[in-house]
């Protein structure tokens, strides 16, 4: 089993400033929301080269950010770097040898009501904006827009059984992005918790659970490769098959 590999503190600061620089192109692009669009990717169906995934994350921000060779390629590796830690905190063997750890690792803000108060009086957000300031709210969404990105890779085709524990995870980790006290939330405790209910802190372990499990569900639900079909080589003295009337041999044969 792979130990669930953690960002050094240098790592994690090299990280967050590159996201605090794309942040000032695209107002979502915040450590948190990026660590959740690479987590959602290291839990996903099938691993993606980082030229393929940074344009999905971060658009033209990125390269107005980073218009240097060279800071660009710093830039990449810091993401890179973080990508590769949540690769191995979701390594889908080590979760499966151990199904009750909790291997992933999520970035977060923390928020409470004291921070809330301040973003309505320093920030100047609406009360009802700030209520919606919930710690994993912004890595939840750039987890499902991972999902958006790639969501053909992320169209699940499976059985009735299989596709409702797939949404049930899904809901796991929408429930993140839920207000306190909103009624959707209210509601989706009580089905899931009952009268035990569930704290922020709770919610969040289930929903790092929720994103090992789905890990594992994409291995058991990995998509079918497309079947190659190979034509048949004529015979050298069949007819060439590109129509001329020639045989195979004569014609496109010939070099054969």
């Amino acid at each position: 089993m792979k130990p669930a590999r953690q960002n050094t503190e240098a790592e994690i600061e090299a990280f967050s400033t590159v996201c605090q620089r794309l942040g000032g192109f695209d107002g979502r692009l915040s450590a948190e929301w990026c660590d959740g669009f690479l987590a959602a990717l290291a839990a996903g169906p099938k691993p993606l080269p980082i030229a393929q995934w940074l344009p999905a994350m971060a658009g033209e921000a990125y390269e107005r950010a980073f218009a240097d060779p060279e800071d660009q390629a710093a830039a990449e590796q810091a993401l890179a770097t973080r990508a590769a830690a949540l690769a191995v905190q979701l390594d889908a063997e080590s979760i499966d040898e151990d199904p009750d750890a909790l291997r992933l690792a999520p970035l977060m803000y923390v928020w409470d009501e004291a921070g809330r108060q301040e973003a309505v009086e320093v920030d100047g957000l609406k009360p009802e904006e700030a209520a919606g300031l919930v710690t994993g709210a912004e890595w939840a969404d750039g987890f499902f827009a991972a999902l958006q990105a790639f969501s053909a890779d992320w169209r699940a085709d499976a059985g009735e059984d299989s596709m409702a524990a797939f949404e049930e995870l899904l809901a796991q980790v929408h429930a993140l992005r839920l207000a306190e006290g909103s009624e959707e939330l209210i509601e989706h405790i009580q089905a899931v918790y009952g009268d035990e209910g569930a704290d922020r802190d709770r919610l969040i372990d289930e929903a790092c659970y929720a994103v090992q499990d789905l890990r594992m569900w994409w291995v058991d639900h990995a998509p079918k490769p497309e079947t190659r079909r190979v034509e048949k080589t004529p015979g050298r003295n069949d007819p060439c098959p590109c129509g001329s009337g020639l045989k195979y041999k004569k014609c496109h044969g010939a070099a054969a």
